[in-house]
């Protein structure tokens, strides 16, 4: 069975050597088809779900403090922009001259970046694309200084290395005076972090289980969807909540053609959300090339904004 839409090369490679990987694991930014994109939406409004509400009101509240450290006339480019929730009020905080939204769900980008056009007084220019890789940002905005966004504790995706790695990206991308306002979800008990990725009416169980859906669709995939379950686990070494999708019996299938099997109980690792204390966060970003210039909490102190500075490169301390 061969696969009847065209694909991404690069989720048809990640998804081939992730199945043949020991144990299994597929980057999650494969998660976000637009289903899974309309499906994570869903899960933002959710009761046991905190860090979209929290960070939003969060950032309602430092809004009038914002313009202390971020000048105007700023470009604003948001990483995996998704819904714009907490956009509007950055923007409507900080007085931009250009809005620049970078997401791989191309629908929904440019369903929203329409919205935000008949709304805001300076240009909307999206770019559809993996913000892993390096993307070449619209001329208008090239020479202005700028201000990446990277909200919803996205950066808690990627496992410590990877997260520096796409610091560094960005500070390349931003130069030098770039500021970037990042989201981290704290460290908390671990009831309440399972909850939060394994709720009661199970829509982060589809959100995860729309992956398989999703090969099946794109790659020829004869994977036995119900056949397999959503977990949610912490590993408090890692500080990380882990996503998995477990194989309730032995199963056999095939992708492109090729064929995997997985044994009961086995999983294919989709997702990690990693939790950091303010020292950790701090000493993330400076690894990644920023430098940590002020950051806040909410008040019940489960999620920060901080805002770091590229400072040009300096020869010793």
């Amino acid at each position: 069975m061969l696969a009847a839409v065209d694909t991404d090369p690069q989720f048809k490679a990640d998804v081939l050597s992730g199945l043949a990987a020991s144990p299994p694991a597929i980057p999650a930014r494969w998660l976000y088809d637009e289903r899974g994109s309309e499906l994570f939406e869903d899960i933002t409004v959710l009761p046991e779900y905190y860090p979209t509400r929290t960070e939003t009101a969060l950032l309602r509240a430092i809004a009038p403090e914002l313009p202390q450290w971020i000048e105007p006339g700023r470009a604003v480019v948001e990483w995996g922009a998704g819904a714009q929730t907490k956009t509007p009020i950055l923007l409507d905080a900080i007085m931009p001259s250009a809005y620049v939204p970078v997401d791989i769900s191309g629908g929904m980008l440019r369903n929203e970046a329409a919205v935000l056009s008949r709304k805001l007084a300076v240009p909307v220019l999206p770019i559809e694309g993996d913000f892993t890789a390096r993307i070449d940002l619209p001329p208008q905005v090239r020479n202005q200084p700028k201000l990446g966004f990277f909200p919803g504790s996205t950066i808690g995706n990627f496992v410590p290395a990877s997260a520096v790695n796409l610091l560094r990206l960005f500070r390349e991308e931003l130069g030098t005076g770039g500021l970037l306002l990042i989201g981290f979800d704290r460290v908390k008990e671990r009831e309440r972090l399972v909850a939060a990725y394994d709720d009661a009416q199970g829509v982060t169980a589809a959100f995860d289980l729309n992956l398989l859906c999703r090969i099946n669709r794109e790659l020829g995939g004869t994977v036995p969807v119900e056949k397999f379950r959503h977990q949610a686990r912490w590993n408090s070494l890692l500080s990380r909540i882990e996503m998995h999708l477990v194989a309730k019996e032995a199963v056999d299938f095939s992708v492109l053609g090729r064929p995997f099997r997985m044994d009961a109980g086995q999983s294919i690792h989709t997702e990690n959300s990693h939790k950091y204390t303010p020292e950790s966060a701090g000493l993330l970003l400076a690894a990644g090339g920023w430098t940590p210039r002020t950051w806040w909490t909410d008040p019940a102190g489960d999620f920060m904004l901080f805002l770091a500075e590229a400072e040009a490169e300096r020869f010793a301390p």
